[in-house]
């Protein structure tokens, strides 16, 4: 390893350790008020732009960190083990510069990526729908050319960061008619304007203060310059691309719930006495303990593995795709198992237990069903050892 490579290294961990830091300090002492209110963290949105957040992954020539995908990794599993929702907020945001810097045109770069570093222009990504989710080339949102704009109409549905926001990465139809589906697809890069309706916030059992909500698109009109790439029938895998970071992304969150409903845990199991000792000493408790430390770290070293691959340039959806698995798994059980050592006192608000719960199950969910994962881990498996 050459002298720039250590240097680089410990400015990477430098970071994660300051992110860290801010997480102790500034978001645990206000996790529970924003949670349970469902208010936007507006002062917590604030703070994660003075870290450089909002441009973490970002190359360095358009204003961000340009963190590489294991230390952007280890930054949501510390975030995430405090207070899982905010990470959302930069997550999406970075999943939609991730496809304008990989696949879009330079001048798509120069306008966005440097607003989108500072967090000057927040954004989202458009693509669930409310009869598509994992079956992305399900969706019916339209984009028809008329002249030097597309019209587009249609809905999205659970589009994060879409009410504070700024736009939206947003998958349309450009040609309905195509076969295969996917080479009908396009991305466009979609500014709020007229024909651009938030409908609401959408209720939710856990990941709230953060705004996910409902888009409509009626007669909405986006300049062809913002077709990601400039080439329609190219949306679907422009898409595909983004879900690997954002699977190793949902599975470092599940790993950070993983970790930090552990760390409740292990201090309240040494707190809490029953029938005249400490419950960690209780063979039931001590092999719950015992599990869920091996569960956290084995999902991250997954994530190392698919982050590494990622960093590389080397294809990695069925790293991605198990690193996710491993990771939300990691969390609704580690969250489960918790609530369990803390008992009656996991069903009151009063400990902050009860959050990592409600919020778990939403990581085996998000960046495609741990079902879907699971056809895709077995179907790479065979791809890549056929006999």
């Amino acid at each position: 390893m050459n002298q720039e490579t250590t240097r680089d290294a410990a400015d990477e961990q430098a970071f994660v350790d300051a992110v860290e830091a801010w997480a102790e300090k500034e978001l645990r002492p206000v996790a529970r008020k924003y949670d349970l209110a469902d208010e936007y963290p507006h002062e917590v949105v604030e703070q994660m732009k003075e870290l450089g957040l909002f441009g973490a992954t970002i190359g360095e020539e358009y204003g961000g960190l340009g963190l590489s995908a294991w230390t952007y990794a280890q930054i949501v599993i510390k975030v995430a083990s405090v207070w899982m929702a905010p990470s959302g907020i930069f997550n999406s945001h970075l999943i939609m510069a991730s496809a304008i810097e990989r696949h879009g045109t330079e001048e798509q770069k120069r306008a966005y990526l440097p607003r989108m570093a500072s967090g000057e222009y927040r954004g989202s990504i458009g693509l669930t729908e409310p009869n598509a989710g994992s079956d992305l080339q399900a969706i019916r949102t339209v984009a028809k050319r008329d002249g030097d704009h597309y019209v587009v109409n249609g809905s999205k549905t659970w589009i994060t960061n879409s009410m504070h926001g700024h736009g939206t990465l947003l998958l349309v139809k450009t040609d309905p008619q195509a076969e295969p589906r996917h080479k009908g697809m396009s991305l466009l890069i979609a500014d709020k304007g007229p024909g651009f309706n938030v409908v609401g916030k959408l209720k939710k059992v856990g990941y709230r203060a953060i705004d996910t909500c409902e888009l409509t698109f009626e007669d909405y009109r986006v300049p062809v310059g913002r077709l990601v790439g400039g080439v329609e029938g190219k949306g679907f895998v422009q898409t595909a691309g983004g879900l690997e970071l954002g699977r190793i992304n949902v599975g470092a969150r599940g790993a950070g719930i993983a970790e930090g409903a552990f760390k409740h845990a292990l201090r309240y199991a040494q707190e809490r006495e029953a029938f005249g000792k400490p419950i960690w000493q209780h063979q039931a408790i001590q092999l719950k303990l015992a599990d869920m430390a091996t569960q956290v770290e084995g999902a991250k070293l997954l994530l190392q593995q698919a982050a590494t691959k990622f960093d590389r340039g080397e294809r990695c959806d069925l790293e991605a795709a198990m690193a996710k698995l491993a990771g939300s798994e990691a969390g609704a059980e580690c969250a489960q198992q918790a609530m369990r050592i803390f008992g009656g006192y996991s069903y009151s608000v009063e400990y902050e237990i009860e959050r990592y719960y409600r919020d778990a199950m939403l990581m085996c969910i998000g960046e495609g069903t741990n079902e879907i994962l699971r056809q895709v881990i077995a179907k790479q498996l065979v791809d890549r050892h056929r006999i």
